[in-house]
């Protein structure tokens, strides 16, 4: 029997191009089925919840899920990715150093138990993080097959030194934001997040999707170009950059 993207929990974007909004922390997890590949976009917060979503795509797509980008290094997009066994890992360059110096899993796993995490599960999901094997300083184009193309592109930093984009040509084209653009709330500014170049990442991702595009947050509903060029007019005024 045929399984819909709704009824697994997923919301149909474009032509084989998916989101879900996970609980508790609204954090968005991508899926891109190709004709030999499956690209999941961004792991969730725990180990049980990345294997929930691999699952779910697995599921639908009806095959394992073949390749994993994480947008950027924070505990609710990357503490899934231990989940992920034997799927090709993407991240920008030098996202690999975050999951793997002891220092920044050791702020990695704390972080995530300040907003909540219970502590077991967070050092579980420390424990077993996959460190991106291959670094995208660029951009790089992923063959899913029959015709189907992703780009990876390296458009920070902003939010975090080591923001990575995903845009999925089509019609729409879909661009995978990650916590460069939030909708369902301010964009929030850690202390790893790199201000002064904000407004010029989201300036990328408009480049590289276009008017037309659809722009999936990090965190709440689909927006438009407008949105994002809206948000970063508002980040440049309040970080004080010049347009």
């Amino acid at each position: 029997m045929t399984v819909t993207w709704e009824e697994l929990g997923w919301e149909r974007v474009a032509a084989g191009v998916g989101r879900c909004r996970l609980p508790v922390w609204d954090c968005t997890a991508g899926l891109v089925v190709g004709a030999d590949a499956v690209l999941v976009i961004d792991a969730g917060s725990s180990l049980a919840e990345g294997a929930r979503v691999r699952a779910r795509a697995q599921r639908l797509a009806g095959h394992r899920v073949t390749h994993l980008a994480l947008t950027h290094p924070h505990f609710d997009h990357v503490l899934g990715s231990g989940a992920f066994a034997g799927a090709e890992v993407f991240g920008a360059v030098g996202v690999d150093g975050v999951v793997t110096r002891a220092r920044d899993r050791e702020e990695l796993r704390a972080d995530a138990v300040r907003h909540g995490l219970d502590a077991r599960a967070a050092e579980e999901a420390v424990d077993a993080l996959a460190a991106p094997r291959h670094l995208v300083s660029g951009e790089r184009t992923l063959d899913l097959g029959a015709g189907r193309q992703v780009l990876l592109a390296n458009v920070g930093p902003g939010h975090t030194a080591h923001d990575l984009a995903v845009l999925v040509p089509g019609d729409p084209e879909v661009v995978f934001c990650g916590d460069l653009v939030e909708e369902s709330g301010e964009p929030q500014a850690g202390p790893d997040a790199v201000p002064s170049h904000w407004p010029a990442a989201l300036d990328r991702l408009l480049d590289l999707g276009g008017e037309e595009a659809l722009y999936v947050p990090g965190h709440g509903a689909v927006v438009d170009a407008a949105f994002v060029r809206a948000q970063r007019d508002a980040l440049a005024a309040r970080f004080g950059v010049s347009p």
